[in-house]
C-alpha cells in the first residue's frame, strides 16, 4: 500500500538519501510510505518470486529491490527480475520484468504512477496480479493497450522468461511449486520430470542388463573351472559396459585363464 500523493512538479528528495530498509520509494522526488505486505499478499508474492526466479533464462531476480533510474527516482516491484547485481545499493535503471501485488487497501493511483515509472525507465514488461475480486493479472507494456489475463491462462515474457506462467501459479503455492519443479529440472538439463523418469528406467534396465551378463560371465568362468580372484570378480561385477562384458564372455569360452579371458 502507498500513501496518495497529488504533487506534480519535481520533490526535494533523493535516492542517496535512502537507505537500505527504508519503508520508503521516491517518484520525481516525492516520497511514498510503503506499509508491509499483509499475510496473504506476502504468500503470493513468494510464490510469484519463486516462479520467475527458477525459470531457466532467468540469470537475476529478487523480491522487493530498489531501483533508481534517476536521482529522484526509487521504485521497489514487489518482484523483479533482471538488471540485479550482487551488490549493496540500488539497482541502475530498471528491471526486465516487474511483478506487483494489489491486495485490499492499495492506492490505485500510487500504484499506476508505479506503473508508469517503471516503464518510464525502460521495464519491458509489467504484471499486476489483483487478489481482490476475479483472479487475473493486467500485463503492461510500453507502447500496447492493457491486457487482462485470467485463470486458466498463461503469461508470456519473451526474451526474458523461457517458459510461460500459468496465471494460477502466481497466486497458488500448489500450482507454483509445479512449475517451480519443471524450471529447476530444465537447470539441469532435463525437459519434463517424464524425462528424469525415463532415464531412470533405462538406466535400470541397463543395469539389469549388465548385471546378468556379468553373472553369465563369472558362470562360464566356474564350468570351465578358471580361478576368479576377488578383485577380479569385483571388476566383472562392477562393470556396465555391455559391449566389453560381450567380448568377456566370448573369450571366456576358450581362454587359458581369467586374466587372459578379460585382457
Amino acid at each position: 500500500m502507498a500513501r496518495r500523493r497529488t504533487e506534480q512538479d519535481q520533490g526535494p528528495f533523493r535516492a542517496d538519501q535512502l537507505r537500505e530498509g527504508d519503508e520508503y520509494e521516491l517518484s520525481r522526488g516525492h516520497p511514498i510510505w510503503c506499509a508491509p505486505q499483509g499475510q496473504r499478499g506476502s504468500q503470493a508474492n513468494l510464490a510469484g518470486g519463486e516462479v520467475v526466479d527458477t525459470d531457466a533464462d532467468v540469470e537475476s531476480a529478487g523480491l522487493d529491490p530498489g531501483f533508481s533510474p534517476e536521482p529522484g527516482t526509487l521504485r521497489a516491484p514487489d518482484v523483479a527480475v533482471g538488471n540485479l547485481r550482487n551488490e549493496p545499493g540500488w539497482g541502475k535503471g530498471a528491471p526486465l520484468l516487474a511483478l506487483e501485488y494489489a491486495d485490499t487497501g492499495r492506492d490505485e493511483a500510487e500504484l499506476q504512477r508505479k506503473i508508469q515509472d517503471l516503464l518510464e525507465a525502460r521495464t519491458r514488461v509489467i504484471w499486476v496480479a489483483r487478489l481482490v475480486g476475479p483472479r487475473r493479472v493486467e500485463v503492461y507494456e510500453p507502447g500496447q493497450p492493457l491486457r487482462v489475463m485470467v485463470s486458466g491462462e498463461e503469461l508470456r515474457a519473451p526474451g526474458i522468461l523461457r517458459n510461460p506462467v500459468p496465471v494460477d501459479a502466481l497466486f497458488e503455492r500448489k500450482v507454483a511449486h509445479e512449475i517451480v519443479l519443471r524450471n529447476l529440472l530444465q537447470r539441469r538439463g532435463y525437459e519434463s520430470l517424464d524425462q528424469v523418469r525415463a532415464e531412470g528406467e533405462a538406466e535400470g534396465k541397463a543395469e539389469g542388463e549388465a548385471k546378468g551378463k556379468a553373472d553369465a560371465l563369472l558362470a562360464v568362468f566356474a564350468l570351465r573351472g578358471l580361478a576368479v580372484t576377488e578383485e577380479q570378480r569385483g571388476g566383472v561385477l562392477a562393470c556396465r559396459d555391455l559391449r566389453a562384458l560381450d567380448r568377456w564372455i566370448a573369450r571366456a569360452l576358450t581362454a587359458a585363464s581369467v586374466a587372459e579371458a578379460l585382457a
